[in-house]
């Protein structure tokens, strides 16, 4: 069943089925924190116990990245507005803009990386804080890149007519995944800033 709300937009009533994947996603979710509080729990340890951060600075590419993931999660914000208004077009439009600036944040990464190479900062050295900030970034690409396949799901949908109960349950996945990842990498970047 589906319900409309003040503004004409649906909200859905949830099957149980669905609420236990949005729950799985949400344990998935806590799991990537818990992770990667534990890769920056690591470095603070290993930065107090050397006396040394990764001592570089950051390529500017990353700047550009999280302003471009930043402007994702808007779009896709737009392209969920869009689902429960039943916007067909608009939905399209938010949802393909965000799948290619998740692409051009995934390229971004792969120059940060030639970047820090290039100065000599590779992944395998002795410092250990150096290697993170390819482990921390590698694992939140796959992150991005699994918020794709969400993402182009929710796209696919849109091409294809799906019921809008559907519609607007697999935006709902794509927008908790992907802003969650959106202030993951904020907070990876800022702390990587704050502890060189």
């Amino acid at each position: 069943m589906v319900h409309t709300l003040n503004h004409g937009e649906l909200e859905p009533e949830v099957p149980p089925s669905l609420k236990a994947k949005k729950f799985i996603l949400w344990l998935f979710v806590v799991s990537s924190t818990i992770m990667f509080g534990g890769f920056t729990s690591y470095y603070i340890v290993f930065a107090a116990s050397k006396g040394k951060g990764h001592g570089l600075v950051l390529p500017d590419v990353f700047v550009y990245s999280t302003a471009v993931l930043v402007l994702s999660s808007i779009c896709l914000f737009f392209a969920a507005k869009a689902v429960r208004n039943q916007n067909i077009q608009s939905q399209k439009i938010f949802l393909s803009a965000t799948m290619v600036l998740g692409l051009v944040f995934a390229y971004f990464q792969v120059g940060a990386w030639s970047e820090l190479y290039q100065t000599g900062a590779t992944l395998v050295n002795n410092n250990a804080a150096i290697s993170l900030i390819y482990i921390v970034s590698g694992m939140h690409l796959l992150h991005i890149f699994a918020g794709l396949c969400f993402i182009g799901i929710s796209l696919y949908g849109a091409f294809t007519n799906v019921p809008a109960q559907k519609a607007v349950y697999r935006i709902e996945i794509a927008s908790i995944f992907w802003h969650f990842i959106d202030i993951l990498w904020i907070y990876l970047y800022v702390f990587l800033l704050l502890n060189s």
